[in-house]
């Protein structure tokens, strides 16, 4: 793994306009991210875990530009993302595809496999004919599919063979960043396997660089060189993989921890029940986001926002306990 960042992101915004405020003027907005920063090199997989609502979904969008940021700044290889054109974007994205959440919906349920995964040639003009036909066929046999399946709409497959079908597609362009938003999280527990293992077996071998996106903690250690954890719009900690799941610095990330599930069953585990409710995203919060549920909490977190500091190597809380 090289120590090139490969994709930089400063202090990421993505504020959606919620409406008018009753009979007034004064609209309200969904802080879905509110500032988030982080950095991953060339081969690493950065793991992004968080309750649903926290914004993981928006932010793999909005470095990819699919939806446009409030402020902040993503830079891909050298280039300032937010700063190119769309046709700038268009040739830039070649290089940084998505897997998407849902096999079912991601999929046009009016085009075959060899028209889903072949679009992208078309559409950068890479190949066409049977060049083209060759090269989907390529691809298809390294994410398990079978050239029979060319002409086979996405009503005939599983889910497990449709997110493949996902992953073909995010794979044809060769590009060097994929962001897997929650790729298995509709999948059966041994389908999940499979597309987990084919993702590691695909990374080494494409080079690839994965943002991975899950509320599944035991995938995202067993994928995962770094994780970042969100709550809220905002990232609460991050480190290296198992330096956040042996020693785990922040409030919230400790009752995730506490929450995953042990095989074992004669083994105790101590688990961190959180009090209180969620915040509502649309409060622009002043102190620090978690303070409502966090057990250690002062008086020193409801009026200030606490920064990212380092408590060792590499790993940083945002947290005024710490």
């Amino acid at each position: 793994m090289s120590d090139n960042f490969l994709l930089t992101v400063e202090d990421l915004k993505k504020y959606f306009d919620a409406g008018r405020v009753g009979f007034s003027k004064r609209h309200e907005y969904v802080y879905a991210l509110n500032g988030i920063s982080f950095t991953l090199k060339e081969g690493e997989t950065l793991g992004i875990v968080g309750e649903s609502g926290c914004g993981k979904s928006t932010a793999a969008r909005v470095i990819l530009r699919l939806i446009e940021p409030t402020g902040g700044r993503v830079v891909f290889d050298g280039i300032d993302v937010f700063s190119l054109t769309r046709k700038e974007m268009q040739l830039l994205r070649k290089d940084m595809q998505i897997i998407f959440q849902d096999p079912y919906s991601s999929l046009n349920p009016r085009m075959t496999v060899e028209e889903i995964v072949g679009e992208p040639l078309e559409v950068y003009r890479l190949a066409k004919g049977s060049e083209k036909r060759d090269r989907v066929v390529g691809i298809l046999r390294k994410v398990g599919l079978k050239a029979e399946h060319l002409k086979c709409f996405p009503v005939e497959f599983s889910g497990g063979q449709r997110q493949r079908i996902g992953v073909a597609r995010a794979l044809i362009l060769n590009p060097r960043l994929i962001i897997a938003d929650e790729p298995v999280s509709s999948l059966d527990v041994s389908i999940q396997a499979q597309v987990i293992n084919l993702l590691e077996d695909l990374k080494a071998e494409f080079h690839l660089s994965y943002i991975f996106i899950s509320h599944d903690l035991s995938v995202v250690k067993h994928l995962s060189d770094r994780v970042a954890v969100m709550y809220l719009g905002k990232i609460v900690e991050m480190a290296d993989c198992n330096e956040l799941f042996e020693n785990p610095g922040h409030p919230y990330t400790e009752a995730l921890l506490s929450a995953v599930p042990v095989a074992n069953p004669r083994k105790k585990k101590k688990r961190v029940i959180l009090r209180g409710d969620v915040p509502s995203p649309t409060d622009l919060y002043v102190g620090c986001v978690f303070y409502k549920r966090c057990p250690h909490k002062s008086e020193m977190c409801e009026k200030g926002t606490p920064e990212m500091k380092g408590i060792s190597p590499g790993h940083y809380v945002g947290c005024h306990c710490r």
